[in-house]
Formats: C-alpha cells, sequence, structure tokens
C-alpha cells in the first residue's frame, strides 16, 4: 500500500473478535448459493474454503446428519460468481471472473471435476443463463469486444453451435419451457427491463409484461401452460406473478399470487413438482421465508434461520425441505436445512461456523429525514457498552443495492476499535419501492449526496457522534457518495475511505467497459447529452475541495470502475500537497473476494479510520 504512514492494525483488540491478524471470527468460511443436484444425491454450493469463491460438490444426507465436505473444489477459470445444474445432472455450470475481474466467463464443469470445458473462448464477456430443460443447450450472454450489447444466446454442448435469441443491452436468458418451443428472455439495463416470450420455431416474439422494471425474471410451470415472473414491471413492489399462456407464444391473463403492499418480494423458488413456491421477503432488511401453495394460494410461515439475512434458496428434490443460505450480523453467512412437513427449527447442513468472537454487536434501525422530508433510514452498529457522543463512521454502499443486517467483518471490527458505523439507505436504494430506487436519477443525485449530510445531522442530533469525529466512507457507488460528500461537505469530516468509487464520470464512461457503460447510462446519466450534469456530480471537479485524510483502495483488475477512477483522485490530491492512502488489492476487481485480501482491507481501513478518527496516541495505547 502506498503512502499510508500508519502504526499497525491493534492486534490486541482484533484477537479478542478472534484473534491475530488471520482473525478467524472475523473471516470465516462463507458459504452461498445452496443447489441441490435433478436426482437429489449431490449438494453443490460456493465457498471460499481455500481462499477464493470455488463450486464445492459432496453427497448430500439425510435429514439430521451434516454434509461432509471434500477436499478440494470443483476446478474453475477464476472466481465463480453463479452456478447452476444442467437439468440431466451430467454438468455445473459457473460464471468465472478470471482474476476476480469483471471480464467474466462461462465454462461448464462434470461433477467429479474431471472434464471443464469454456463456452465462450475469445468473448469479451460471457455471463450465465438457464439450462433448456434436455441440458444439452446452455443459455449464456456473450458480448464481443468494443460493444455495448450482447446477445443471448442457447449454445448446444454437443456440438458447441449456438442461436441467438435476443440482442441489445443486457440480454439474459431467464428460462426455457419444458417442450423446448418457447423462451424468456430479458432486455434492458437495471430500471428498464422488460421480458420478452420468443418462439423458437417461429422467431415470434410477444412483450410479456409492459413498463420497465427493475426486477425480472421468469420461471415455467410444470406444464409449460403458464410462467411464474418475479418483477416490479407496472407496480411499486416486487411481486409474484402467474402469466397464463395462449397457443405457441400469446398471453392470455396476468395476475398476482404473491404481493405485499409494503414489503419487496427478494427471492423466489419453486419445488421440482410445482406444487409450492418458496418466497423471501425483504422487510426492512430483514428476510421473512414463507410457503406459497400455488394450487390454493395459501401462505404459511417458514421457521426462521440464525441470521437476518436469507441470500439464497432451494428444494430437495422431493420438496420436504428448503436449503437456504443465510446470514446475519453475528452470524457468518452458512447453509441451513427446514424440514418443511414437521416443525423442527433450522439445522446447520455444513459443518459449523467457527465460533465468532463475544464482542459481536448487533445493530438497531433508525429513521430519519432527508433535507427535503423524504424518510430515510439506517443501520447503527454501536461499541458494546458505548456512552455518549462516539467517533462515528458512515458507510454508504453500492448502487440500487441495500444496506441489510448481514454479516460485516469491517463494521465489527471498527465497532471493537471503539468506533461506531451508522449505514445509510439514502434514496436511490433497493428494498423501498420503484419510486424511491429512482429517487436519485439524473438531476436527483444531488439530493442523494445532501442525504448524506443528512445523516451526519442525525448522528450528531441523536447523540450518537462526536461532529468533531466523523468519517465517510463507501464502496462502488459508495465510494463515489463518499468522494461527494467529502468535496461537497468537507467542513462535516476527519476522515474519509473511498472503495473503487467513480471519482469522474466523463473517464469512467470512457475507460469502463462498452456494456457497463450502457448500463450505466440510465442510472447516471448519458454521457454524451448529459455531460454538463456529469461533470457538475464529478468529485474530481471538486478534488481541491477535499480536506480530511482520504483512503482509496482498489482492485488492480477492476474494468467496472477502472483503477485510473483511483489513481487520478490519488494524484490530484497529491499535487495539492495531501497525503492520501492508496491500497491496491492483487487478484481483485470490483468486488473483495479472496479471504487474504479482505483481511488486508479490513485491517488498513480499521487502522486509516481509527488513527484519524481516535486520534495516533488513543489508537497505540
Amino acid at each position: 500500500m502506498e503512502n499510508v504512514a500508519m502504526p499497525g492494525f491493534t492486534e490486541r483488540r482484533l484477537a479478542r473478535l478472534g484473534g491475530g491478524t488471520d482473525a478467524p471470527g472475523l473471516f470465516p468460511t462463507r458459504y452461498l448459493d445452496p443447489a441441490p443436484s435433478p436426482d437429489g444425491a449431490l449438494l453443490a454450493w460456493i465457498s471460499d474454503r481455500d481462499g477464493r469463491p470455488r463450486v464445492w460438490v459432496a453427497p448430500l444426507p439425510p435429514e439430521g446428519r451434516a454434509v461432509v465436505e471434500p477436499d478440494r473444489p470443483l476446478p474453475a477459470g477464476g472466481d465463480v460468481e453463479a452456478m447452476c445444474w444442467s437439468p440431466d445432472g451430467l454438468w455445473i455450470a459457473c460464471q468465472v471472473a478470471p482474476h476476480g475481474g469483471e471480464r467474466t466467463g462461462v465454462q461448464v464443469v462434470s461433477p467429479d471435476g474431471s472434464d471443464l470445458r469454456d463456452l465462450a473462448p475469445g468473448a469479451a464477456a460471457a455471463t450465465l443463463g438457464v439450462w433448456s430443460p434436455t441440458g444439452r443447450q446452455l443459455g449464456i450472454t456473450i458480448y464481443a469486444e468494443g460493444s455495448g450489447d450482447g446477445q443471448a444466446c442457447l449454445v448446444d454442448l454437443r456440438d458447441g453451435t449456438s442461436v441467438v435469441l435476443a440482442s441489445g443491452p443486457a440480454p439474459h436468458v431467464c428460462a426455457v419451457s419444458g417442450d423446448g418451443r418457447r423462451a424468456v428472455v430479458r432486455l434492458g439495463p437495471e430500471g428498464a427491463r422488460r421480458l420478452e416470450l420468443v418462439d423458437l420455431r417461429s422467431g415470434r416474439r410477444t412483450e410479456l409484461l409492459p413498463g420497465g422494471a427493475g426486477v425480472a425474471d421468469a420461471r415455467f410451470g410444470v406444464t409449460g401452460r403458464q410462467l411464474y415472473v418475479h418483477t416490479d414491471a407496472g407496480r411499486e413492489r416486487p411481486a409474484l406473478l402467474a402469466v397464463t399462456l395462449r397457443g405457441s407464444s400469446g398471453v392470455s391473463a396476468v395476475y398476482p399470487i404473491a404481493e405485499r403492499p409494503d414489503d419487496d418480494l427478494d427471492l423466489v423458488a419453486l419445488d421440482p413438482a410445482g406444487v409450492r413456491a418458496a418466497l423471501s421477503w425483504n422487510v426492512d432488511g430483514r428476510s421473512e421465508v414463507e410457503l406459497l401453495d400455488l394450487r390454493s394460494g395459501l401462505l404459511e410461515p417458514v421457521v426462521p434461520v440464525p441470521g437476518d439475512v436469507v441470500t439464497g434458496a432451494a428444494f430437495t428434490l422431493d420438496g420436504n425441505a428448503l436449503i437456504l443460505a443465510n446470514e446475519g450480523p453475528a452470524v457468518s453467512p452458512r447453509l441451513s436445512r427446514i424440514a418443511l412437513d414437521v416443525h423442527s427449527d433450522a439445522t446447520p447442513l455444513l459443518r459449523p461456523a467457527k465460533q465468532l468472537g463475544a464482542s459481536f454487536v448487533e445493530p438497531t434501525l433508525h429513521e430519519f429525514r432527508g433535507e427535503d422530508g423524504l424518510r430515510l433510514s439506517g443501520w447503527l452498529f454501536r461499541p458494546r457498552g458505548a456512552l455518549g457522543p462516539q467517533p462515528t463512521l458512515i458507510w454508504l454502499h453500492g448502487p440500487e443495492s441495500q444496506e441489510r443486517p448481514a454479516f460485516q467483518p469491517l463494521f465489527q471490527a471498527l465497532t471493537a476499535e471503539g468506533v461506531a458505523v451508522f449505514a445509510p439507505n439514502v434514496r436511490g436504494s433497493g428494498g423501498y419501492g420503484r419510486t424511491f430506487r429512482a429517487a436519485d436519477d439524473g438531476e436527483r443525485r444531488f439530493a442523494a449526496i445532501a442525504d448524506v449530510r443528512a445523516a451526519v445531522d442525525f448522528v450528531v442530533s441523536a447523540g450518537i457522534a462526536d461532529p468533531a469525529r466523523v468519517g465517510v466512507s463507501g464502496r462502488s457507488y459508495g465510494g463515489y457518495l463518499a468522494l461527494a460528500a467529502l468535496a461537497w461537505y468537507p467542513e462535516l469530516f476527519s476522515v474519509g475511505v473511498d472503495v473503487c468509487g467513480i471519482s469522474d464520470f466523463a473517464t469512467f464512461y470512457a475507460r469502463t467497459e462498452p456494456w457497463i457503460a450502457a448500463a450505466a447510462a440510465a442510472e447516471y446519466g448519458d454521457p454524451h447529452t448529459d455531460a454538463d450534469l456529469l461533470q457538475e456530480l464529478s468529485p474530481l471537479q471538486r478534488v481541491d475541495r477535499i480536506t480530511a485524510p482520504l483512503l482509496v483502495v482498489h482492485g488492480t483488475h477492476d474494468t467496472q470502475v477502472p483503477v485510473d477512477e483511483a489513481q487520478q483522485v490519488v494524484d490530484a490530491l497529491r499535487e495539492r500537497g495531501a497525503s492520501p492512502g492508496f491500497l491496491l488489492l492483487e487478484d481483485e476487481g470490483h468486488e473483495v473476494r479472496g479471504r487474504d485480501n479482505r483481511v488486508v482491507f479490513v485491517r488498513e481501513v480499521v487502522r486509516w479510520v481509527v488513527a484519524h478518527l481516535r486520534g495516533l496516541s488513543e489508537q497505540t495505547a
């Protein structure tokens, strides 16, 4: 790391969270995306047990027994971001990120790891769709070098030939019918997505639902005469709709079968028999899981799992159990099994996670108002035993996502050092409906920047934060917001951390991947028609106003927000006599996925923040 002249992380305090610089309490193995095999005999999942996200496969034992983990993961050409079984069980398709970057590929690997194939060699990037019912074809989206549009294809594994289903911005193969005659494709960037039904014989296309959506996914029912669509198209909140099909490609009826007026439908899983659906609702950031009987429409609650957030769900082959990926502020990411036909608690499916530190804190949810009166909220992680105003870090999340009570090693490490963390959901966040999510688009982004000041005003006026010791930080869009807040309101902050944030929109659009630029225009603005607005919104244009000590963190393989965005803000500050910290993470892209790099990231961010919020002498005491 360049130019970070601060003492090392306080080992004594880190030990209370799990011990030493390896900090097993802070960095346990992560378990995600459970996927039973089509015959129900095996379970696949994604885990960083060997240091990077990989696919692991093991026999799925009967109820009451834990999975015996294998010695090694399946081979992969990079970090595994997503995976799914072929319907015949012969392959597991994986979306992989070489070096952790954004130029992803799609591979298929046999469950025993003996055969690995790359399905899009030579493509600039490829993303994973769904399988055809026979398992002979796989939906993938291919991006050519220099193009902002992609081609959503069905690739035949037997001979490598492909059929293009859709071309355009961010196309995706969502579903293929059981008879192989129809497919559903999604087109458009987030916030403007639409679903089309494609007749694979005639090529006829039918738009399924009017109105651009932020959430849009679909699956065929077992008979093929009905689609189950998870979407917010034409509505304020994501819901589950049933779409009855007519003939080869027509739509005869659309009606909601699961919706809530005040909560987003977050996840949907269908059982193999097509009788029930598992629904995970986002209730102010926490997950509530229900079972929906697709025949009667009856809903029943599911036994809660440890932690507050469910990140993945799948039924077992017989439909008698749910396998969930779950986590919470003091619950590391894990897989749990819930028996559905008997009343029993959730049981760990894999080996128990390492014991977390006893000092881990649970956050509290607080509401506050934006400067225009808009209702906002945020999660407060306060050090145990804290009395009175504390040094406080404002943490800002990525674009259109949501701060939820999930497992956050950085937050826990900061609270152990006596620094409170307030993580607000400013306007533009997900989880609160379409209107709120779009409330920062275009010129309204100035109001989102002002929401950061409103968050500071809240924690100070509530007696949570010491006004002389407030910092701001964030990742991705949150990194951009942190830079903007430091430039717009320099008098508020004593320290800042920018993690892979945009510093200048003109250079971002010029250097990011073309397909990312095409998707970003709907969110940030068009780089040509909105050039003046984007320049005014760019923190680099006000870098002379940034006075707080700034740590900039970036992955060397990030091509979504290229590392030039970090370098230019560091260079500009140095030209003005400042000494920003600059942490470059090898083998990382836009996300920090490697466990060793996560340890370094948390250690250096905590070191930087604590030194400037609590004072150097207090840190080393």
